[in-house]
């Protein structure tokens, strides 16, 4: 009960948010929440699944540009757009995941990051219906969002559904399953689990919700280019994951406001931002290696062993 306490209080601090804050650091707020949704659909496949995945970009890229060639080239709502979105990504993921979860480990990281680069090449080459690599402008909102603090909201609502969803995955029998899957393969082969079923259905539901974030990027940022599907797109739900930690849930979304944090602050100041980063990762894996969330949850369980000990004392 005290954690959903401490989540009833975060969001509401993030309904309040747009109201202390200026516009540019609303901005950054959104692109927080759909980073921090792409990042923890990767750790579907990460924390949850035990498996590296250097190609999440493709389904991030293929969801933006679903719902960029609708709003563009039609008039179908936003919310079916994004709708489409996660089917178009779940689509992709289906036949990528029918070829990668036949290999684990370095096998499968690489397997999906040349899918993903497949998909970049096809999205940059393909001038006439992606718009090659000058991409696709002209991506604007509905006019019930046109505004930064109005889409901050739509964003949040969004996301939080997709997170709760997520949420109840992950708690599910399915989730466990996919937990006992991350721990030892062979063993839950052994009982008669089909792994690879298991992991399909996983990398699905993870390129799902991917492209769901890739769809809401498309409306904020007003264009979309290919970059978005390239490797180092791929890494950025990486850093986020080990940031704030593969084990918790919520992880990548705390990794997700410290990285983006750092991100718009250190680039107001100085173009080193790949030092920057590289320098956070080394100190994270060095000293926090189950990053920040893990570092907490070993902090309040030593304060709790030593109330334990006080109180039988």
């Amino acid at each position: 009960m005290v954690r959903y306490g401490w989540l009833g209080l975060i969001f509401i601090a993030t309904l309040v948010l747009p109201l202390i804050i200026g516009e540019y650091w609303i901005h950054v707020a959104v692109e927080i929440l759909i980073l921090g949704l792409f990042a923890v659909s990767f750790n579907m496949i990460f924390g949850y699944m035990g498996q590296l995945s250097f190609g999440h970009a493709a389904y991030f890229g293929a969801g933006a540009y679903a719902t960029g060639l609708l709003m563009v080239k039609t008039s179908v709502p936003l919310p079916v757009c994004l709708a489409v979105s996660m089917i178009t990504a779940g689509l992709l993921a289906l036949v990528i995941g029918y070829f990668c979860v036949r290999l684990t480990g370095i096998y499968f990281a690489i397997l999906t990051m040349a899918f993903g680069q497949l998909l970049y090449y096809i999205i940059f080459q393909w001038y006439g219906f992606t718009g090659g690599d000058d991409g696709l402008q002209g991506i604007v909102p509905p006019d019930w969002i046109i505004g930064v603090t109005a889409y901050y909201y739509f964003t949040l609502l969004i996301v939080t559904g997709a997170l709760i969803v997520m949420w109840f995955i992950s708690e599910s029998p399915f989730g466990y399953t996919m937990r006992a899957i991350r721990d030892n393969a062979d063993r839950t082969r052994f009982i008669g689990i089909n792994v690879r079923k298991y992991m399909l259905i996983n990398f699905v539901v993870a390129g799902m919700f991917a492209g769901l974030a890739g769809g809401l990027l498309g409306p904020f940022t007003r264009s979309i280019a290919p970059d978005l599907c390239n490797w180092h797109q791929s890494g950025v739900p990486v850093f986020m994951t080990v940031i704030g930690g593969p084990l918790g849930f919520l992880g990548p979304m705390i990794g997700s406001v410290i990285y983006t944090f750092l991100f718009a602050f250190v680039t107001g100041f100085t173009e080193y931002w790949p030092l920057t980063i590289g320098l956070v990762i080394i100190f994270v894996v060095l000293f926090m290696p189950g990053g920040v969330l893990g570092l907490a949850k070993t902090k309040f369980k030593a304060i709790g062993a030593k109330e334990s000990m006080d109180a039988e004392a």
